[in-house]
């Protein structure tokens, strides 16, 4: 019998090892998988290569991660929140390094990396910076910009359904890019509000199949269930 929920959030992280990349879904704080990061400060992981689409807010979360020390290298489209925080005192210090990517091009790596095609042409950030060293080619009279594809060890997402078979749905701006990075990794953990018996999610608002999910723990964050 397929059955992918575990008990704990420690069973659910159970074997991260030391300098692992992890893709960690939400946007800004929405769709966050906050319990399973928490768990991760309180295994000690370190070295972390970090794919999310912004650098945390406040003394919490990816914020709490990078500000202990954990992260080497960051990958995201936001890594300013406030003045003076903690990704902003380490990348001064040069602890920690930053691949700077814009949000569309962030989604669309991340998408690519979970469908299997290595990499893709964009106007994105032609001619920029950002660009700078990296292959180019003209299409339609525009400059496009080679960008390879984004995959990681492990993805962190948060889920609104789950059944034991690990199908998800999401709930409203919380899917954000939980899909995605759910397809992206060699081990997605999710943690999600509701575990439903197997058969109650209609087929139709399935967005996450099951094929791409490991592990399932029940988190309830006290939002009103729909």
């Amino acid at each position: 019998m397929i059955d992918k929920v575990v008990a704990s959030v420690e069973e659910a992280l159970a074997g991260l090892e030391d300098g692992i990349s992890v893709m960690i879904g939400g946007f800004g704080a929405v769709g966050q998988p906050d319990a399973l990061v928490r768990g991760l400060i309180a295994r000690g992981t370190r070295d972390l290569t970090l794919i999310t689409n912004n650098a945390g807010f406040g003394r919490f979360g990816v914020a709490e991660l990078i500000e202990l020390g954990r992260v080497r290298k960051i990958i995201c489209s936001f890594p300013r929140s406030e003045p003076d925080s903690p990704f902003e005192q380490r990348y001064r210090a040069g602890q920690i390094e930053l691949e700077l990517v814009p949000q569309g091009t962030l989604a669309e790596r991340i998408r690519a990396g979970g469908a299997g095609i290595a990499a893709f042409y964009t106007p994105t950030a032609a001619e920029t910076l950002i660009a700078a060293g990296r292959e180019s080619r003209d299409f339609e009279h525009r400059t496009h910009v080679l960008e390879t594809a984004l995959k990681a060890d492990v993805a962190l997402i948060e889920a609104w359904q789950a059944d034991r078979w690990g199908n998800l749905t999401y709930r409203e701006s919380g899917r954000n890019f939980n899909p995605v990075m759910a397809t992206a990794a060699a081990l997605t953990i999710v943690q999600t509000q509701q575990v439903l018996a197997l058969g109650s999610l209609p087929p139709e608002q399935i967005v996450t199949p099951g094929i791409y999910v490991n592990r399932v723990v029940a988190v309830d964050r006290g939002a009103p269930w729909a």
